[in-house]
């Protein structure tokens, strides 16, 4: 029942993304047409095109032939990317980017943030909590793009560690396309970093003032075995929920951070599409986007009733 739940909400907010995108989209000025018909096309065959495409049926009824398109896995064609060409290859081919940076970014941040702060949380209000708490202040406040720039200056341009952008394909350099992501999931990872490091350190703080780790400890049980086997078990159910939250603005800040690597993934496809009003693809880039977003949660809440057993009685 647990599973259900979370499907069916999982669907039911797709639903809405894709319909309220759709609506945007459709109020937007600009004309499709034009677009590809160019300004000094005859109005007869901008009429014509429009009909071809269906835009001159109301908006529920493109929406609906939209949807339907979807189930049949046909998201349309893009107007001005490889024109006529499908915008599920479009998409499909920018996922072996998106997936493993917003992946990697995932693991590093929270790499970062658990360790930290669990260790200012068993110190309050000492040095290592001030110097946690100032290094996450500082992630917090340097913007992404800028944290890029910084890194290919100093990292892969002076320092010469890392690729400072672009990618080679997944087949043909496995081992250059992980090193390619490499330094851009590091700057992705540290703004989410410095948000979870005060989320773990405030879950920790609170399951280290209750009774059961009093018990722990009355039992004659090492510091690092409280710590680690009893707060920091319960402080996850909290930081796995925050970290879900996370993924959105984490797919928002792929999208400048693929644009400053020059990566060829989801962020800066749907960047570009929206540059040119390529409507049909972005379209289908948001809604694979919120489908990654929903698919990661879905993942992330798999793991409540391992963590969690009051859920894992109820699923």
């Amino acid at each position: 029942m647990y599973w259900l739940k979370k499907l069916g909400a999982m669907l039911a907010t797709l639903l809405l993304v894709s319909a309220l995108t759709f609506t945007a989209l459709y109020f937007l000025p600009g004309d499709p047409a034009l677009l590809i018909l160019g300004t000094e096309a005859e109005p007869g065959e901008l009429a014509l095109v429009r009909a071809q495409l269906g835009l001159d049926k109301p908006m529920a009824v493109q929406y609906w032939h939209w949807l339907s398109g979807v189930l049949r896995g046909d998201f349309g064609r893009s107007l001005t990317f490889s024109r006529g060409y499908s915008v599920a290859r479009l998409v499909v081919s920018a996922l072996p980017v998106t997936i493993p940076l917003a992946a990697a970014a995932i693991f590093f941040s929270l790499l970062l943030a658990i360790p930290l702060g669990a260790l200012a949380a068993s110190r309050p209000g000492g040095r290592l909590d001030s110097l946690v708490l100032t290094l996450s202040q500082t992630g917090l406040s340097i913007p992404a793009f800028w944290l890029g720039i910084l890194a290919i200056q100093f990292i892969a341009v002076e320092l010469g560690w890392l690729p400072p952008g672009g990618m080679p394909k997944w087949r043909a350099d496995p081992g250059g396309a992980a090193l390619s992501l490499l330094l851009p999931a590091l700057v992705l990872a540290l703004p989410r970093g410095a948000i979870l490091t005060r989320i773990v350190r405030a879950a920790m703080q609170e399951a280290l003032g209750q009774d059961y780790i009093r018990t722990a400890r009355g039992k004659g049980l090492s510091e690092w075995t409280v710590i680690s086997r009893h707060a920091l078990k319960n402080a996850l159910v909290t930081v796995s929920t925050v970290a879900g939250i996370q993924l959105i603005q984490l797919l928002a800040g792929a999208l400048v951070v693929e644009q400053v690597f020059s990566l060829p993934g989801l962020g800066r496809l749907i960047l570009s599409a929206v540059l040119l009003r390529d409507l049909p693809l972005v379209q289908g880039g948001i809604f694979a986007g919120a489908a990654l977003i929903m698919a990661l949660n879905f993942l992330l809440d798999s793991t409540y009733p391992l963590i969690d057993p009051r859920i894992r009685g109820v699923a």
